[in-house]
Protein backbone atom coordinates (compact mmCIF):
# COMPACT_ATOMS: atom_id res chain seq x y z
CA UNK A 1 0.00 0.00 0.00
CA UNK A 2 1.18 3.37 -0.93
CA UNK A 3 2.35 5.81 1.99
CA UNK A 4 0.93 9.09 2.22
CA UNK A 5 4.31 11.48 2.15
CA UNK A 6 3.40 13.74 4.90
CA UNK A 7 2.20 11.27 7.44
CA UNK A 8 1.41 14.42 10.09
CA UNK A 9 -1.27 15.85 8.05
CA UNK A 10 -3.13 12.22 7.65
CA UNK A 11 -5.37 10.94 10.04
CA UNK A 12 -4.84 7.30 10.88
CA UNK A 13 -8.55 6.55 9.18
CA UNK A 14 -7.74 8.55 6.38
CA UNK A 15 -8.34 6.94 2.80
CA UNK A 16 -5.38 7.18 0.55
CA UNK A 17 -6.04 7.56 -2.77
CA UNK A 18 -3.14 6.61 -5.63
CA UNK A 19 -2.78 8.32 -8.70
CA UNK A 20 -3.13 6.50 -12.17
CA UNK A 21 0.51 7.32 -12.12
CA UNK A 22 0.69 5.06 -9.18
CA UNK A 23 -1.16 2.54 -10.01
CA UNK A 24 0.28 1.86 -13.09
CA UNK A 25 3.21 1.07 -11.56
CA UNK A 26 2.05 -1.17 -9.09
CA UNK A 27 0.68 -3.10 -12.16
CA UNK A 28 3.62 -3.12 -13.98
CA UNK A 29 5.74 -3.96 -10.77
CA UNK A 30 3.25 -6.75 -9.84
CA UNK A 31 2.97 -8.22 -13.22
CA UNK A 32 -0.78 -9.42 -15.31
CA UNK A 33 -2.12 -11.22 -12.55
CA UNK A 34 -2.79 -7.56 -10.06
CA UNK A 35 -4.04 -6.09 -13.26
CA UNK A 36 -6.56 -9.16 -13.75
CA UNK A 37 -7.65 -8.97 -10.35
CA UNK A 38 -8.09 -5.06 -10.40
CA UNK A 39 -10.03 -5.58 -13.61
CA UNK A 40 -12.53 -8.71 -12.28
CA UNK A 41 -13.08 -6.47 -8.81
CA UNK A 42 -14.28 -3.29 -10.94
CA UNK A 43 -16.81 -6.02 -12.24
CA UNK A 44 -17.91 -7.27 -9.65
CA UNK A 45 -18.96 -3.86 -7.92
CA UNK A 46 -20.27 -3.03 -11.24
CA UNK A 47 -22.36 -6.24 -11.27
CA UNK A 48 -23.15 -5.57 -8.10
CA UNK A 49 -24.33 -1.88 -8.32
CA UNK A 50 -26.51 -3.35 -11.33
CA UNK A 51 -27.89 -6.33 -9.49
CA UNK A 52 -28.48 -3.72 -6.38
CA UNK A 53 -30.82 -1.63 -8.74
CA UNK A 54 -33.14 -4.29 -10.42
CA UNK A 55 -33.31 -5.59 -6.87
CA UNK A 56 -34.71 -1.91 -5.47
CA UNK A 57 -37.05 -1.68 -8.81
CA UNK A 58 -38.47 -5.25 -8.19
CA UNK A 59 -39.29 -4.06 -4.72
CA UNK A 60 -40.69 -0.91 -6.09
CA UNK A 61 -43.08 -2.81 -7.91
CA UNK A 62 -44.43 -5.15 -5.46
CA UNK A 63 -45.43 -2.43 -3.89
CA UNK A 64 -47.00 -0.27 -6.72
CA UNK A 65 -48.42 -3.76 -7.44
CA UNK A 66 -50.46 -3.75 -3.93
CA UNK A 67 -51.39 0.06 -3.66
CA UNK A 68 -53.02 0.11 -8.24
CA UNK A 69 -52.87 -3.53 -8.73
CA UNK A 70 -51.92 -5.37 -12.18
CA UNK A 71 -53.67 -2.94 -14.83
CA UNK A 72 -51.83 -3.88 -18.52
CA UNK A 73 -54.29 -3.39 -20.46
CA UNK A 74 -53.75 -1.05 -23.60
CA UNK A 75 -57.24 0.80 -23.04
CA UNK A 76 -57.33 1.00 -19.01
CA UNK A 77 -56.93 4.72 -17.57
CA UNK A 78 -54.38 2.87 -15.59
CA UNK A 79 -51.41 1.14 -16.67
CA UNK A 80 -48.56 -0.55 -14.08
CA UNK A 81 -45.05 -1.22 -15.61
CA UNK A 82 -46.89 -1.26 -19.11
CA UNK A 83 -45.32 -3.08 -22.14
CA UNK A 84 -47.74 -1.54 -24.69
CA UNK A 85 -46.85 1.92 -24.24
CA UNK A 86 -43.93 3.68 -24.48
CA UNK A 87 -43.32 7.89 -25.11
CA UNK A 88 -39.98 9.45 -27.56
CA UNK A 89 -38.92 11.43 -25.43
CA UNK A 90 -38.01 8.28 -22.87
CA UNK A 91 -34.43 7.57 -21.83
CA UNK A 92 -32.88 4.76 -22.68
CA UNK A 93 -32.63 3.23 -19.26
CA UNK A 94 -35.77 4.97 -17.68
CA UNK A 95 -38.58 2.13 -16.62
CA UNK A 96 -42.02 3.76 -17.02
CA UNK A 97 -43.73 2.84 -13.34
CA UNK A 98 -46.95 4.45 -14.45
CA UNK A 99 -49.62 5.58 -16.94
CA UNK A 100 -52.89 7.63 -16.18
CA UNK A 101 -54.92 8.47 -18.34
CA UNK A 102 -58.64 10.81 -17.52
CA UNK A 103 -61.57 8.31 -16.37
CA UNK A 104 -63.36 6.18 -18.96
CA UNK A 105 -66.64 8.31 -17.26
CA UNK A 106 -64.78 11.59 -18.82
CA UNK A 107 -65.68 10.22 -22.49
CA UNK A 108 -69.74 9.62 -21.74
CA UNK A 109 -70.31 12.96 -22.65
CA UNK A 110 -68.96 13.06 -26.12
CA UNK A 111 -69.80 9.22 -26.95
CA UNK A 112 -73.50 10.19 -26.39
CA UNK A 113 -73.15 13.20 -28.62
CA UNK A 114 -71.41 10.96 -31.50
CA UNK A 115 -74.37 8.74 -30.99
CA UNK A 116 -76.67 11.51 -31.51
CA UNK A 117 -74.83 13.41 -34.58
CA UNK A 118 -75.39 8.99 -36.43
CA UNK A 119 -78.49 8.93 -35.78
CA UNK A 120 -79.69 12.81 -36.89
CA UNK A 121 -79.34 11.61 -40.54
CA UNK A 122 -82.24 9.19 -39.94
CA UNK A 123 -84.15 12.22 -39.14
CA UNK A 124 -83.94 14.19 -41.75
CA UNK A 125 -86.72 12.46 -43.82
CA UNK A 126 -88.99 13.88 -41.69
CA UNK A 127 -87.83 17.81 -43.31
CA UNK A 128 -89.36 18.56 -46.09
CA UNK A 129 -86.57 20.31 -47.24
CA UNK A 130 -83.96 17.65 -47.05
CA UNK A 131 -86.78 15.49 -48.79
CA UNK A 132 -87.59 17.71 -51.87
CA UNK A 133 -83.82 17.63 -52.92
CA UNK A 134 -82.24 15.31 -55.34
CA UNK A 135 -81.10 11.79 -54.38
CA UNK A 136 -77.55 12.60 -55.52
CA UNK A 137 -77.29 15.70 -53.64
CA UNK A 138 -79.10 13.47 -50.48
CA UNK A 139 -76.21 10.94 -50.65
CA UNK A 140 -73.66 13.56 -50.56
CA UNK A 141 -74.82 15.25 -47.49
CA UNK A 142 -75.16 12.55 -45.57
CA UNK A 143 -71.68 11.19 -46.83
CA UNK A 144 -70.13 14.55 -45.64
CA UNK A 145 -72.25 14.10 -41.89
CA UNK A 146 -71.08 11.21 -41.66
CA UNK A 147 -67.39 12.39 -42.45
CA UNK A 148 -67.57 15.29 -39.32
CA UNK A 149 -69.33 12.69 -37.06
CA UNK A 150 -66.18 10.39 -37.57
CA UNK A 151 -63.73 13.04 -37.79
CA UNK A 152 -64.85 14.09 -34.33
CA UNK A 153 -65.39 10.95 -32.23
CA UNK A 154 -61.83 10.21 -33.60
CA UNK A 155 -60.36 13.24 -32.72
CA UNK A 156 -62.07 13.25 -29.11
CA UNK A 157 -60.87 9.43 -28.77
CA UNK A 158 -56.97 10.30 -29.82
CA UNK A 159 -57.37 13.39 -26.85
CA UNK A 160 -58.27 10.86 -24.72
CA UNK A 161 -55.86 8.39 -25.09
CA UNK A 162 -52.61 10.18 -25.83
CA UNK A 163 -53.71 13.14 -23.27
CA UNK A 164 -51.56 10.82 -20.63
CA UNK A 165 -49.82 11.52 -17.51
CA UNK A 166 -46.43 9.31 -17.08
CA UNK A 167 -44.50 8.43 -14.13
CA UNK A 168 -41.07 7.24 -14.26
CA UNK A 169 -37.97 5.73 -12.06
CA UNK A 170 -36.93 9.34 -12.54
CA UNK A 171 -39.54 11.90 -13.47
CA UNK A 172 -43.29 12.86 -13.78
CA UNK A 173 -44.39 13.66 -17.29
CA UNK A 174 -47.58 15.32 -18.53
CA UNK A 175 -48.23 15.43 -22.00
CA UNK A 176 -51.38 17.44 -23.20
CA UNK A 177 -52.49 16.05 -26.76
CA UNK A 178 -55.32 18.75 -27.66
CA UNK A 179 -55.27 17.97 -31.12
CA UNK A 180 -53.82 16.44 -34.39
CA UNK A 181 -51.56 19.38 -33.96
CA UNK A 182 -50.96 20.40 -30.69
CA UNK A 183 -49.11 18.38 -28.14
CA UNK A 184 -47.60 20.07 -25.00
CA UNK A 185 -44.70 17.79 -22.83
CA UNK A 186 -44.15 18.95 -19.04
CA UNK A 187 -41.44 17.09 -17.16
CA UNK A 188 -40.02 17.37 -13.30
CA UNK A 189 -37.47 15.16 -11.68
CA UNK A 190 -38.72 13.02 -8.64
CA UNK A 191 -36.25 14.70 -6.31
CA UNK A 192 -37.74 18.14 -7.61
CA UNK A 193 -41.37 16.87 -5.95
CA UNK A 194 -41.74 19.32 -3.44
CA UNK A 195 -45.57 18.97 -1.99
CA UNK A 196 -48.85 16.47 -3.95
CA UNK A 197 -52.65 16.87 -3.47
CA UNK A 198 -55.42 16.05 -4.71
CA UNK A 199 -58.76 17.29 -5.34
CA UNK A 200 -62.50 15.24 -6.02
CA UNK A 201 -65.17 17.39 -6.56
CA UNK A 202 -68.77 16.74 -7.92
CA UNK A 203 -71.59 13.99 -8.23
CA UNK A 204 -69.80 11.97 -11.18
CA UNK A 205 -65.64 12.18 -9.91
CA UNK A 206 -67.37 11.26 -6.42
CA UNK A 207 -69.31 8.11 -7.27
CA UNK A 208 -66.46 6.81 -9.95
CA UNK A 209 -63.37 7.59 -7.69
CA UNK A 210 -61.54 9.88 -10.01
CA UNK A 211 -59.96 13.55 -9.68
CA UNK A 212 -57.11 16.12 -9.74
CA UNK A 213 -54.16 15.34 -8.65
CA UNK A 214 -51.54 18.46 -8.27
CA UNK A 215 -47.95 18.06 -8.22
CA UNK A 216 -45.82 20.94 -7.20
CA UNK A 217 -42.81 20.80 -7.82
CA UNK A 218 -39.12 22.82 -7.83
CA UNK A 219 -38.85 22.46 -11.34
CA UNK A 220 -38.96 25.09 -14.19
CA UNK A 221 -42.61 24.07 -14.21
CA UNK A 222 -43.83 25.07 -10.91
CA UNK A 223 -46.70 22.49 -11.04
CA UNK A 224 -47.64 19.77 -12.93
CA UNK A 225 -51.58 18.99 -13.18
CA UNK A 226 -53.15 15.66 -13.33
CA UNK A 227 -56.46 15.98 -14.47
CA UNK A 228 -59.43 13.65 -14.21
CA UNK A 229 -57.18 10.72 -13.11
CA UNK A 230 -58.96 7.51 -11.58
CA UNK A 231 -57.64 6.51 -8.23
CA UNK A 232 -56.08 9.95 -7.45
CA UNK A 233 -55.04 9.41 -3.53
CA UNK A 234 -53.37 6.00 -5.21
CA UNK A 235 -51.17 7.97 -7.51
CA UNK A 236 -50.28 10.40 -4.21
CA UNK A 237 -48.95 7.12 -2.70
CA UNK A 238 -47.10 5.84 -5.73
CA UNK A 239 -45.05 9.30 -5.72
CA UNK A 240 -44.67 8.96 -2.14
CA UNK A 241 -43.15 5.74 -2.47
CA UNK A 242 -40.48 7.38 -5.19
CA UNK A 243 -39.95 10.00 -3.59
CA UNK A 244 -38.48 8.17 -0.63
CA UNK A 245 -36.28 6.15 -2.39
CA UNK A 246 -34.72 8.97 -4.48
CA UNK A 247 -34.27 10.50 -1.08
CA UNK A 248 -32.77 7.10 -0.30
CA UNK A 249 -30.48 7.12 -3.10
CA UNK A 250 -29.23 10.38 -2.29
CA UNK A 251 -28.21 9.46 1.41
CA UNK A 252 -26.37 6.54 0.36
CA UNK A 253 -24.58 8.00 -2.66
CA UNK A 254 -25.85 5.68 -5.61
CA UNK A 255 -27.26 6.74 -8.85
CA UNK A 256 -29.38 5.28 -11.49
Amino acid sequence: MARSKDLDTVAPDDQIVMSPKVETNMVKEKGPDFAKSSVEVKKKKIKKSVTDQKSVLENIDTKIYDIVGHTKHPFSSLLVNPTVFDFEERDVEEKIILVARPHWFTNVSWIITAIFLVMAPSLLKFVPIFSDLPTKYQIIGMMTWYMVTFAFSFEKFLSWYFDVFIITDERVIDIDFNNMLDKKFSEAKISMIQDITSRVSGVSQTLFNYGTVFVQTAAEVPEITFEKVPNPEKIIKVLQILRTEEEQEALEGRVR
